[in-house]
């Protein structure tokens, strides 16, 4: 089985990633990060993956995300995904939590840490992925609502 971190790059996502992988070397577990991303440059750049001047480059972003991982957690594998575009009735995050739920699929993911900056606020905003997954019975979910 397998620990899935989705990781953005936010402090929450890393907090959620160094916790899976404690967990991860109590339980003998593998830790998978996932980088999620939409190609839409505006999403990009409100998540800090691009600087303001920046073409939207899926490869660079997700070499970011990566050095993020292994920053926090040398010993998690990582994996990026893009997502399709966008469908005019799905939202960015209907399409981020859809990948993360194929993904969590894909590796038989005993649990999810989730830790997003909006799942740190409340689990159940429009803009978040922890409400979506938490309902997903194949899985335990993990949500990390602070950083320290």
């Amino acid at each position: 089985m397998t620990l899935l971190v989705p990781f953005d790059g936010s402090e929450l996502s890393a907090a959620a990633l160094d916790r899976a992988t404690e967990f991860g070397e109590f339980t003998g577990e593998d830790v998978v990060a996932l980088a999620v991303i939409p190609p839409d440059a505006e999403f990009a750049r409100d998540r800090g993956w691009l600087d303001a001047g920046e073409q939207f480059d899926t490869e660079m972003i997700c070499t970011r995300l990566r050095q993020q991982v292994e920053d926090v957690s040398p010993e998690a594998r990582f994996r990026c995904e893009e997502t399709e575009e966008t469908d005019y009735r799905a939202t960015l995050t209907t399409d981020v939590t859809r990948t993360i739920r194929q993904v969590a699929a894909d590796l038989r993911a005993s649990i999810i840490f989730v830790g997003s900056e909006n799942a740190g606020r409340v689990s159940t905003p429009l803009t978040s992925v922890g409400n979506p997954l938490s309902e997903d019975p194949r899985y335990d979910v993990h949500i990390v609502r602070h950083a320290d």
